[in-house]
């Protein structure tokens, strides 16, 4: 009788390798799949552990620049920042990971899925929402909420145990300080002596960025230029770069605003299952695209179509942090944001400078802006006296509220 075939999200890390061999005793035939979404890692060396461990197969995918145009940007045009702070690096790579894994499952003639995700954290849901979604007869294996691997694993003492036992490489032995999740939008920090809210990151954590204090004393001069929303141009005049390509110029940006110190980032968030967790962040390129492209939408976006669309802003954050990247409302509002970028273009000047991005000018073929009215020197074809009239208007209902309430 032939194995029931798994397609594993694979890292390489303890916990998948653990979780190949665990489906591999019960008898699975287990397909690693390892997603490149700008990691850095030795896809290679991961290749061969998981084949070693009794992987049957094993896919490398390249996302890399899926990741930036099919979903880092989208978010970009919607401005999405979760609760304020969050860029949403690791909640954007999720549904392309899991999407690229349905498509080998349905590749391989399977239905069967596996990932590595904890019982505790987000991830669990956006991957397992995201493979609902794409294959509603899905059947999911998430050990972290099995009971029998439970029983066998209360942590990672156990697992290293597990490893030696049954002859798995692993990097280390002694528990990391804090856990880490990289890909080409952010790296993020958490758990560990993180978990101490009131406690700051040590200096030497940190891998995109620069301290600010030790960023150099000279700004370096930046041209982002966009179209219906999105960056198709980015020119270094301090160092004479010039990039178009989207994973070209996104990381481009990521290595001069990493030598900038931009983008760091502490809080404490609110978790979709509901406790509250702190992380730390650092997303170079992604701070500097959303600087400039709220600058770009100041000139060109109508101010009535602004407001609703920023009102939108905390549902899409929240739809992408929890997992909904694939729903019919996310559909439906990103039709919306798609609507309101459509004269989102132009050119932003901006200057990086020891952590900050620095507005220093804007112009567009599509702007709003009309200098003549604007301006304190001239009348500009502007009728002040029409504002008498309008003033009036407005204060109608104030002054009908005064009087009612007997404030005056």
């Amino acid at each position: 009788m032939a194995k029931q075939k798994v397609i594993l999200a694979y890292s390489g890390g303890l916990d998948t390798s653990v979780i190949l061999k665990w489906l591999v005793d019960k008898g699975f035939e287990v397909i690693a799949y390892i997603a490149d979404v700008g990691q850095n890692e030795d896809f290679n060396a991961a290749k061969e552990k998981a084949l070693k461990i009794g992987a049957s197969k094993v896919y490398v995918s390249d996302l890399k620049k899926e990741f930036v145009t099919d979903f880092i940007f989208p978010a970009l045009k919607a401005n999405a920042v979760y609760e304020g702070k969050y860029l949403l690096g690791t909640s954007l790579a999720r549904p392309l990971i899991a999407k690229k894994q349905i498509e080998i499952a349905k590749k391989e003639k399977t239905n069967i899925v596996a990932h590595g995700a904890t019982g505790k954290g987000n991830d669990q849901v956006r991957f397992e929402l995201t493979y609902y979604t794409l294959m509603p007869d899905v059947e999911i294996i998430s050990p972290w909420k099995d009971e029998e691997f439970l029983k066998n694993f209360q942590g990672r003492s156990d697992m290293i145990k597990f490893c030696k036992k049954n002859k798995i490489p692993v990097k280390t032995t002694v528990k990391k300080p804090y856990s880490t999740d990289p890909n080409l939008m952010h790296i993020s920090y958490e758990s560990g002596i993180l978990e101490d809210a009131s406690k700051a990151p040590s200096e030497n954590m940190f891998e995109m960025t620069v301290s600010p204090q030790k960023a150099p004393d000279t700004e370096t001069s930046l041209v982002i230029e966009f179209k219906k929303g999105i960056p198709v141009k980015v020119i270094d005049k301090t160092n004479k770069v010039s990039e178009t390509d989207p994973l070209k110029l996104f990381i481009y940006l990521n290595k001069v605003g990493g030598e900038n110190g931009i983008g760091r980032v502490d809080l404490v968030e609110n978790r979709f299952i509901g406790m509250k967790s702190r992380g730390v962040y650092e997303t170079p390129a992604g701070t500097i695209l959303m600087q400039a492209h709220l600058d770009i939408e100041g000139i060109t976006m109508d101010k009535e179509v602004k407001q609703i669309r920023d009102s939108l802003i905390p549902k899409i954050a929240s739809l992408i942090y929890n997992g909904f990247w694939y729903s019919p409302e996310f559909e439906l509002l990103m039709t919306m944001v798609d609507k309101s970028q459509e004269n989102i273009t132009g050119k932003v000047n901006l200057k990086l400078y020891k952590g900050n991005v620095i507005i220093t000018g804007r112009s567009s073929p599509c702007s709003l802006y009309d200098e003549k009215i604007a301006s304190m020197d001239k009348h500009g074809g502007y009728d002040q006296k029409d504002a008498k009239g309008f003033i009036k208007l407005n204060a109608l209902r104030l002054k009908a509220w005064v009087k009612r309430n007997n404030l005056v």
